[in-house]
Formats: structure tokens, C-alpha cells, sequence
């Protein structure tokens, strides 16, 4: 099957913007200036821009570009209510070889867990029974390495800051990846009724 006739596709939950914004100048801060390009060198660390942070519900993968409409009306079906949520710790994703930086996300009534288990149920996903759904939103990304590079610990990043959102509404993603980054494009966006 040739990637024109699928495609990658994600549920994700946006944090509003008030939220992207504070939660991008603390990874620039907590990072200092180990991110980006600088005199044509780049660096170890790709801090990501905030209209890509998002919290991710289900992946999906690549699909066929023939199921996203069905996928489209099925994601109606799994829009569960989700409470208030809130900003948690500091997270290197994966703990043992960090590529990427993300903060952790606080779900006291359990409401986040059921959207994610609505949503697998929904699309027909089977969730991965060895892995438990950690709710995150990842701030930046780094190159092969460069943890070790860069001399990153994660006992070295200031605290979080506090911070709170009730989502609105879940948005199917179609993410198309490039040597700079990905980018996403929201194929559709179906409202949670509030808890």
C-alpha cells in the first residue's frame, strides 16, 4: 500500500491557548537555550510551537484514506465528558533513552481514562494491554543522543507550572512528517459535553 492511500492519523485533546503558551516558555526557560538552531549549528534539543501541543487520546497509525470518514462519524461515539485536568511534573520520555520532554497531566476523576478507553472502543482500536495510558503533552524533542549531549537531567528542571483546562473537545489529527518536524492538519473536532 504506497503512502498517498494512507494515512497517519491521531485523537487528540488541544489545551487552550492560554496553557500552550505558558507551558512553551517554561520548556524554553527549563531548557536554556539548548533548543533550536544558532549560528547554523544545530542544536540537540527541537522545542516544539504551541499550536502542536496537544494531549493524544488514541493513535490511530496509518489508515487507509478510505476508513476517515467512517473514523470521522465512529469519534462522535467516543466524546465522553472529561473534567478539569491539571499541569503535573516534568517527564523525559522514554526514562531510560530520553528523546523527548514532556510534562504530566493530572486526572483526578478518572474521566480522561474512560475518554481513552470510549475512543479505543469507538474506532475499534485495540489499546495495548501492556501499556497503560499515561496522559502527557510533549514539549520538546530531541536528536539521537542528545540527552547525554546536552547534558540534560530531568533533576535539573524547574517546577511546572500550575496550571488547569477542561477540554472541550476532541480532534481527529492527520499528522504528516517532514525532516523538520511534524505537522498536523485537524480533520474533525466532536464537543465534550462538560462533566
Amino acid at each position: 500500500m504506497s503512502s498517498a492511500s494512507t494515512a497517519r492519523l491521531f485523537v487528540a485533546v488541544d489545551p487552550p491557548e492560554r496553557v500552550r503558551d505558558a507551558l512553551c516558555a517554561w520548556a524554553r526557560e527549563a531548557l536554556g537555550g539548548r533548543q533550536g538552531r544558532r549560528s547554523g549549528v544545530q542544536r540537540p534539543v527541537r522545542l516544539l510551537a504551541p499550536e502542536l501541543l496537544h494531549l493524544t487520546i488514541c493513535f490511530l497509525g496509518s489508515r487507509p484514506v478510505e476508513e476517515i470518514e467512517a473514523i470521522i462519524e465512529a469519534l462522535q461515539d467516543g466524546a465522553t465528558p472529561v473534567g478539569e485536568l491539571s499541569i503535573g511534573a516534568p517527564l523525559w520520555l522514554s526514562p531510560r533513552r530520553p528523546r523527548a520532554l514532556a510534562v504530566e497531566l493530572h486526572d483526578p476523576s478518572g474521566e480522561l481514562t474512560r475518554l481513552h478507553d470510549a475512543v479505543g472502543l469507538a474506532l475499534a482500536v485495540a489499546q495495548e494491554r501492556h501499556r497503560r495510558f499515561r496522559p502527557h503533552i510533549t514539549l520538546a524533542r530531541m536528536r539521537e543522543g542528545a540527552a547525554g549531549q546536552a547534558g540534560l537531567d530531568h533533576r535539573e528542571l524547574p517546577p511546572t507550572p500550575q496550571l488547569t483546562f477542561t477540554p472541550r473537545e476532541l480532534v481527529l489529527y492527520r499528522s504528516w512528517l517532514s525532516p523538520e518536524g511534524a505537522e498536523y492538519e485537524a480533520l474533525t473536532r466532536a464537543t465534550l459535553i462538560p462533566a
